[in-house]
């Protein structure tokens, strides 16, 4: 759809302050046969909207944003749910019911709102425990079983308290861990891009620096590491592809690598953002929260950067992956004291360091935590070597990208620090 925005009319406008106006975040009524516009208070709800979702705070109505619109119109209830193929059933009323059967301990991963095979299957097995037939379906008797029944979970949230175990019962070493690293941008979008003198800084050249770099530092501790994209893909990649990537490789982590860009020079710093969302829906992810925390903490005490903070998104790389995933927005590219950082080798090392302590620490049992800061990266590889008895060499043999392309843009930028 085309972006929809203040002054806009039409029937796009009439039915998003309509759904606005239903969810109470809109309360600027008009009648029916009042040509609708798009006026300040419907971009006040939109922003207010936005914000309680984990959307980018715009004011404007993309295709994201409409996607959330959409899917807060239906409450738990109000259709018939099951798994429909190719496009599955997404809302509001799909992640209630998620929540429900993850209260009453049944496994199908995270309450993302979408109503994929999994959720199918822990419906169906509720079903057949009430005595309903197992069809998947969601309907009118499977709701009035959902109503009667209590919660089976108790003392935390039984999602967090698996994956938590799941975690612990890897063990702590880093060694055949599996782990995917997104480069932001690339495939002829560069993303963020600003001039230098007779340079050009563009946040896909660094984003891919600080990706290699990083990949060899977590195949050097023994993971198993992959790239979402090279120096120069041939074709841009959807976040649902890179998500689908990520899925389709078993993947225990994922991170994501960006630069942030404001038409204010002073805004300068990093934040961290993992899948969720604030408002009456509540924060729906879990371990991400943990690493987003994790990574950010790491980051903030290693590279001295200004502090902006974890926050939950539903940006579809965070909510379509089933593992914890974040994503880092290293600095401003448009800070002059954040891109004199970013343009410097070291720097860049640092920020590395950083993301790897923070993934080490995802293992390590909370109990056994140590202080942000205190983990000797470079030790990393030996320790978890003695403990599993495996080789670096046999964990470099894993990684996916080609370590010509890596070194060819590290000199590039490095030419340039």
């Amino acid at each position: 759809m085309h972006v929809v925005r203040r002054g806009d009319r039409g029937a796009a406008v009439v039915e998003i302050r309509a759904i606005l106006t239903t969810l109470a975040v809109l309360h600027d009524r008009i009648p029916p046969d009042v040509d609708a516009v798009y006026d300040a208070p419907v971009e006040r709800a939109v922003r207010a909207f936005q914000q309680a979702r984990g959307l980018t705070v715009t004011g404007e109505v993309n295709e994201e944003t409409w996607r959330a619109i959409d899917a807060a119109r239906w409450a738990l209830g109000s259709r018939v749910l099951s798994h429909e193929q190719p496009e599955a059933l997404f809302g509001d009323d799909v992640r209630q019911l998620q929540e429900r059967l993850l209260e009453m301990g049944y496994d199908l991963g995270r309450a993302d709102g979408i109503f994929g095979r999994r959720t199918a299957k822990a419906l169906a097995n509720f079903q057949r425990e009430v005595g309903l037939v197992p069809d998947g379906v969601c309907g009118p008797h499977t709701m009035t079983a959902l109503r009667r029944l209590g919660r089976k979970v108790v003392g935390g949230r039984p999602n967090l308290l698996r994956e938590t175990e799941r975690f612990r019962a890897a063990g702590p070493a880093l060694v055949d861990k599996r782990i995917v690293i997104d480069p932001g941008h690339g495939g002829g979008d560069p993303g963020v891009s600003v001039p230098d003198g007779p340079l050009r800084w563009t946040e896909a050249d660094i984003a891919y620096d600080l990706a290699a770099r990083l990949e060899g530092r977590l195949a050097a501790a023994g993971m198993r590491v992959h790239l979402t994209r090279g120096p120069s893909p041939s074709e841009r990649q959807s976040e649902s592809d890179r998500a689908s990537l990520a899925n389709e490789l078993g993947a225990d982590l994922l991170i994501s690598i960006h630069l942030d860009g404001h038409a204010s020079p002073s805004a300068s710093g990093v934040a961290t953002y993992h899948y969720g969302q604030y408002g009456d829906a509540g924060v729906t992810s879990t371990l991400g929260e943990r690493l987003a925390a994790l990574v950010q903490r790491e980051m903030v005490v290693r590279t001295g950067m200004r502090d902006c903070r974890t926050h939950a998104k539903t940006w579809d790389l965070l909510r379509l992956t089933r593992m914890p995933a974040v994503r880092v927005e290293v600095g401003y590219l448009t800070s002059r004291e954040d891109r004199n950082r970013l343009v410097d080798p070291l720097f860049r090392d640092r920020a590395v360091e950083a993301i790897v302590a923070a993934v080490k620490r995802m293992y390590l049992p909370i109990e056994s935590d140590v202080t942000t800061g205190s983990i000797d990266v470079d030790s990393l590889r030996s320790s978890d070597a003695d403990e599993t008895g495996a080789t670096v060499g046999a964990a470099l043999a894993h990684t996916d990208v080609d370590p010509v392309g890596g070194r060819a843009i590290r000199a590039n930028l490095i030419a340039h620090g």
